[in-house]
């Protein structure tokens, strides 16, 4: 495990804490097919206290190679996945159905339900907007905290969850990570990428 304590030269953004429970660390991979990249480690915190979420993304490795879009006006926007992006996909068990998030360093995010695997795609109207913040930015670490909320369909009892990232380089180059990815392209979509359990 890299050393990833906080530098306070590498603070742009702090939130008081909220109170979370049920803390969950999780490692992603990169997909097998991915080239050797500027990112050594991409590890989850995630916590859920009801219907609220606090999910910490934290990339470890030469982080002056990676594309991190500047700040934006906060909001929903549709292709954020086309550059470095953060996701989670949220699934309740044993349903079919599931929520898919995306969010970006610039604060923008967008909120998508499916009915099953990339069927029945649509909005998904959120309780209030994500928060989205930088927390650390130095050339070795970057770490993105989110605290979002999820309709109530999405929080009762047992939930699978997936967690990934694209991460785009400064020389076009994107490789994708994930808990875990099926034979093939990567689909972060596909039931094998759900592969964590959130009591």
């Amino acid at each position: 495990m890299a050393n990833l304590s906080a530098s306070s030269a590498g603070i742009i953004q702090h939130r008081p804490e909220a109170c979370y429970a049920a803390l969950v660390k999780v490692e992603l991979s990169p997909h097998p097919d991915s080239p050797p990249g500027a990112v050594e480690e991409l590890y989850v915190e995630v916590q859920r206290e009801g219907a609220g979420w606090r999910c910490t993304y934290v990339v470890a490795g030469d982080v002056s190679r990676i594309v991190i879009p500047p700040p934006a006006a906060p909001g929903p926007s549709d292709g954020l996945w086309q550059t470095t992006c953060f996701e989670a996909f949220v699934r309740p068990t044993p349903e079919d159905a599931y929520a898919e998030l995306n969010f970006s360093p610039s604060g923008q995010w967008a909120a998508y339900r499916f009915d099953s695997h990339r069927s029945g795609m649509r909005p998904l109207d959120l309780p209030k907007d994500p928060e989205i913040a930088v927390v650390e930015r130095t050339d070795r670490t970057f770490s993105l905290t989110v605290d979002a909320a999820l309709p109530v369909e999405f929080t009762t009892g047992s939930v699978r969850l997936g967690l990934s990232a694209v991460i785009e380089e400064r020389d076009g180059t994107k490789n994708y990570w994930a808990l875990a990815f099926p034979p093939g392209p990567p689909d972060f979509h596909h039931p094998d990428c759900f592969a964590a359990r959130l009591p």
